[in-house]
């Protein structure tokens, strides 16, 4: 008597529940990652990339789906009273009506990158603030206690530090530093590329001597590097760019001809922002018509904090790291 063949799953079954399964991780990875995008410990960054999603595109159906009652309330006061976030410079001047003082932050979102332009139409509102305790050898502090320490409204991270441990606790600054008109690290031979401040509120960016940067009148500055843009012609050639010209976490700072100070942070190495290259920041300065403009600390140290949230993503596990130096917009005194 012949025997019954036995019955095994269907190769079709099998295909057709690796499928779903595949589809169903897909949607639950992608619930999660919503949530963690709008609900995340950077509500500022949180709400403006909300406010920016279309109202019939997929992800703000699923965004409002799944997101808490109290988290869409929040955010639709702040579409309610959205100001002038995400508006074109062109149109700033009507802005800086609505705006405090007319400072503001506009978000920037292009082909690998998003972030936000920090806009401070007089530059005597900035300065740069170096660790207080980097002759003893101290960490530098988090951003938010210089924020808090100089009742400042905003704040990006600074230039460089020497890391020869590895620890990266911003406690020495590198090159040169200026404060108040003096070298306060490095030597008047030092030759830097410094992003400063003179005496007149015009932006320095530029490879000098301690020496030449004092008699240009500098009272600020600290060391990092490549200048991109200087006296309204662009400087940066590929050749600046050494083996850090990847996509990246990027901070930097511009002017533009009005004295209008551009402070910019483009967050990295993260699932809706992979970063920029220094051409792609060099570009966007250049559509803000910066006459002056200079590479700052990035990476890992780039952050942007406005009225004690952070503004941007931070890669670092625990927001800012601890910085060296610092550049401050001056809070209500």
């Amino acid at each position: 008597m012949a025997k019954k063949k036995k019955k095994g799953v269907s190769p079709l079954l099998v295909v057709l529940l690796t499928v779903l399964a595949g589809c169903a991780a897909a949607a639950w990875n992608y619930v999660s990652y919503v949530k963690t995008k709008y609900e995340g410990n950077h509500p500022y960054w949180s709400r403006q990339a909300f406010l920016e999603l279309k109202p019939d595109s997929l992800e703000r159906k699923v965004a409002e789906t799944v997101l808490k009652k109290e988290t869409l309330q929040a955010f639709a006061e702040s579409e309610d009273h959205s100001g002038s976030y995400g508006t074109p410079l062109s149109e700033a001047t009507e802005a800086a009506a609505e705006e405090p003082e007319g400072i503001h932050i506009e978000h920037i979102n292009a082909g690998t990158y998003e972030g936000f332009m920090l806009v401070v139409p007089d530059p005597d509102d900035v300065s740069i603030v170096i660790n207080p305790g980097y002759t003893t050898g101290a960490p530098g502090p988090e951003l938010d206690w210089y924020m808090k320490e100089y009742n400042a409204l905003a704040g990006i991270n600074g230039g460089g530090f020497e890391d020869e441990g590895g620890h990266g606790d911003g406690s020495v600054p590198q090159g040169l530093v200026i404060q108040n008109g003096r070298i306060v690290h490095g030597n008047e031979y030092m030759n830097a590329s410094i992003v400063g401040i003179d005496k007149n509120g015009k932006l320095v960016t530029s490879t000098l001597t301690g020496e030449e940067a004092l008699r240009r009148g500098v009272k600020e500055a600290v060391t990092f590097g490549p200048t991109f843009i200087e006296n309204g012609k662009v400087v940066y050639t590929s050749a600046d760019a050494g083996t850090l010209n990847m996509l990246n976490p990027r901070t930097a700072i511009g002017q533009t001809e009005d004295g209008t100070i551009l402070m910019l942070v483009i967050d990295g190495r993260g699932p809706t922002s992979f970063g920029a290259q220094y051409e792609d920041v060099v570009s966007v300065f250049l559509k803000y018509k910066a006459v002056n403009a200079g590479n700052l600390d990035g990476g890992n140290s780039s952050v942007m904090m406005y009225e004690g949230e952070y503004a941007n993503y931070p890669v670092s596990m625990y927001n800012s790291r601890n910085l060296p130096s610092v550049i401050l917009v001056k809070g209500e005194e």
